[in-house]
């Protein structure tokens, strides 16, 4: 089975001026997060989208799934974790004990707030997380890369050509991620905030696929201005 997780526990402290998470706020003429779930739920690929969002927020969430999509047995709700790490493991906790897990169980996992995934990109990291086992979405690195340690003064500028500016979806064989998470030391399980970088400490590849720069995060309050202008674009 295709599994696609929306990672939706964060409350957003960044946006500002709002006690409301960012994925919950409206853009357009409905919330980022329906936006983002109406991506993964039309494509005829994914068997189950899962939403996980703080405690809190499920019941709410819920209503506007059912207000906006619609009753779908195929999107279920459930809490996510104190970090990402945590909140990628309550899914395939969820995918483990409700429908098993085989080796071609596949799960794409995706930041809530991306509204503006593409069909096409959706379809690449299927077809990569089935071949390769591990993907990451990516755009080429358009400014100059800077290393400071200290925050202070430059420690290096690397060759802008080797990086890439990371998105999501990323996408897995859950047993092979499962396996690579249950081998993690403490000392390991407590640095690491991506997925990837798990297989990538382990020497495992993450192959790439092509992102889009419209497939931008909403973490800032200018950030929804430029969705709202992006969607604007999109609809005229």
């Amino acid at each position: 089975m295709i599994f696609a997780a929306i990672l939706a526990g964060g409350i957003g402290s960044r946006m500002g001026g709002t006690d409301t998470p960012k994925q919950f706020l409206t853009l357009g003429n409905k919330p980022v997060i329906i936006h983002t779930i109406e991506k993964f739920v039309i494509n005829e690929d994914i068997d189950k989208t899962i939403v996980l969002t703080p405690k809190n927020f499920i019941n709410h969430t819920n209503s506007l799934i059912e207000q906006y999509i619609g009753k779908n047995d195929d999107i279920i709700v459930i809490e996510g974790g104190q970090t990402r790490n945590d909140t990628l493991m309550n899914s395939i906790k969820y995918i483990e004990e409700n429908f098993g897990i085989d080796d071609d169980s596949i799960i794409l996992t995706h930041d809530s707030v991306r509204p503006f995934v593409t069909h096409r990109i959706i379809k690449d990291n299927i077809e990569a997380a089935r071949r390769y086992g591990a993907c990451d979405t990516v755009i080429p690195a358009t400014d100059t890369i800077v290393e400071s340690v200290n925050g202070t003064t430059i420690e290096s500028i690397p060759v802008r050509d080797y990086y890439y500016q990371g998105q999501t979806p990323q996408s897995f064989n859950i047993k092979k991620l499962f396996n690579l998470i249950n081998s993690l030391t403490e000392a390991e399980a407590s640095i690491l905030t991506d997925a990837c970088k798990i297989f990538t400490l382990k020497d495992e590849d993450v192959y790439l696929v092509n992102g889009e720069v419209t497939n931008i995060k909403i973490t800032y309050p200018y950030d929804l201005k430029l969705a709202n202008t992006i969607l604007e674009d999109k609809n005229d």
